[in-house]
């Protein structure tokens, strides 16, 4: 299984993740990933590169995500 199905597997199939469920997965808090993401670094690149607004909740794509575990 790619890091991709993995994810969707555990999250019950959506293409996007809620801030929450991204910081679950990398095993941080929700605040310390949005201060990591507010920040000029190589982690906030390259995960606000897929991050989507829908009004004012913010999603992160499932292959973005996986593509970023994968590269790490």
């Amino acid at each position: 299984m790619t890091t991709e199905e993995v994810i969707l597997s555990r999250t019950g199939g959506s293409p996007l993740l809620s801030l929450t469920q991204v910081a679950e997965i990398l095993h941080r808090s929700p605040e310390g990933l949005r201060i990591t993401l507010s920040r000029d670094n190589d982690i906030a690149r390259s995960l606000n590169s897929c991050r989507v607004k829908i009004g004012r909740r913010v999603f992160f794509r499932v292959a973005g995500v996986a593509q970023f575990i994968d590269e790490a």
